[in-house]
């Protein structure tokens, strides 16, 4: 006689003792990763250490061989719709800091880690006392060159609430003290003069083909800044001269085909321009004084 229980779904393969092992569905996930990923096999590592609550590092050292838990089927489904890997896990990490983040944010990239880099040559280990992020987001760059600088104090302004609800959450737990998030419009409104001020604009221009996964899920007003990409430049342009402090510079960030137009724009506003390439030989940072 056949028994069928009610109300019961079947088993997720994944979780059975028999080829259930976390190794074998990570070397699985990572397979069904591949056609939607460039990372599929970290994005399924970092799927599963979310879902044992545990580190990467951890689970590679210590969990490979412990069934897999049952809500990792259902984060996988969510990757495998594009959604963002930060999304889904909470987090992202840049440069030496961990940021939460979450829908309605805008993602740090790695590629904006250029910008630090070139802080960091210009002002050394004394680096700014004072540190102004324009469009900060969840804190990205305000908060990753103050945990450079211990000693430096900060501003980040972000004009939208979910970006600042982020960034100040992850002030208070990546810098307390030292970092004020307000709401504001780029540099109206701010007032005195900072010696190092940072700014990672919108400058994908209207209609450009993007991954489904930025396409579908992240903030367009974060990413899109007119036909050419060059709006949000215009209007910033004018107001950083009377945001640096003397002897202080701003680095904000450019497009890939960006540098000549953008180098323009801020040698008419007044500025000494220099260009930053990031780790794949691409213009990434210009830096003004």
């Amino acid at each position: 006689m056949r028994v069928v229980l009610i109300g019961r779904p079947p088993p997720d393969p994944l979780t059975q003792a028999e080829g259930g092992a976390v190794r074998r569905a990570l070397a699985e996930a990572a397979r069904t990763l591949g056609p939607i990923s460039d990372t599929p096999r970290l994005d399924a590592e970092l799927l599963m250490a979310h879902a044992l609550d545990c580190t990467r590092d951890t689970m590679i050292l210590s969990r490979l061989d412990a069934p897999v838990p049952a809500g990792f089927a259902v984060l996988l489904a969510r990757r495998q719709a594009h959604e963002p890997l930060a999304y889904i896990i909470g987090t992202r990490d840049f440069w030496t800091i961990t940021l939460a983040v979450g829908p309605g944010v805008l993602i740090p990239r790695a590629d904006s880690e250029t910008l630090i880099e070139a802080a960091i040559d210009h002002f050394g280990a004394v680096g700014p006392a004072s540190i102004l992020d324009l469009g900060t987001g969840p804190g990205t760059l305000l908060l990753a060159a103050l945990d450079q600088w211990p000693q430096a104090r900060g501003l980040g302004i972000e004009r939208s609430q979910t970006a600042r609800d982020y960034a100040v959450g992850n002030a208070a737990r990546i810098a307390p003290g030292r970092a004020e998030i307000r709401d504001g419009d780029w540099g109206q409104g701010v007032a005195g003069r900072f010696d190092l001020v940072l700014c990672n604009p919108p400058y994908v221009e209207n209609g450009a083909a993007l991954a489904p996964q930025v396409a579908r899920h992240e903030p367009a007003e974060a990413l899109f800044a007119g036909a050419q990409g060059l709006n949000e430049y215009r209007r910033l342009a004018p107001q950083l001269s009377r945001l640096i402090a003397p002897g202080g510079i701003a680095i904000i960030e450019i497009g890939a085909a960006q540098e000549q137009a953008v180098s323009t724009l801020m040698a008419e506003a007044g500025f000494a321009v220099a260009c930053r390439h990031d780790l794949g030989g691409r213009p990434r940072a210009l830096i003004l004084s």
